[in-house]
């Protein structure tokens, strides 16, 4: 009964490109958020403020005011900030400001001067 024609004076609506893995990108979670519970994403996570629970996603980056207390699976994690229970990634990333205190399972390691690290590593089969 009714149909909507394009009006050709209109400017075109720019799409969004797509990210890898879908409509996933990066989660940034402030320094004012605190989050109880579990976070799964096919993207990347930025955490800034404070996280209690678990996290699944592609890429994990706690900042350097962020703390993270719970399980991590990720493929890269980077941590600058507090990180506190297990990790299980590909590339494990410390920075200089880093306290963790964790189990770690990984294939790959970085550590910077001055990082903080209480707890194992356990290499990842591969």
């Amino acid at each position: 009964m009714f149909s909507k024609t394009a009006d050709p004076t209109a400017a075109p609506t720019p799409s969004r490109p797509a990210a890898p893995g879908g409509n996933a990108g990066r989660s940034v979670l402030g320094a004012d958020l605190r989050i109880t519970g579990e976070i799964t994403t096919t993207g990347s996570v930025e955490v800034l403020g404070e996280i209690d629970g678990n996290i699944t996603a592609n890429g994990l980056i706690v900042g350097q005011e962020g703390r993270v207390t719970g399980s991590v699976s990720a493929q890269t994690v980077e941590v600058r900030g507090k990180l506190d229970g297990k990790v299980a990634c590909d590339s494990f990333t410390l920075r200089s400001s880093a306290q963790v205190k964790a189990d770690i399972t990984t294939a790959g390691i970085v550590i910077e001067s001055g990082a903080q690290i209480e707890g194992r590593f356990l290499k990842a089969k591969g």
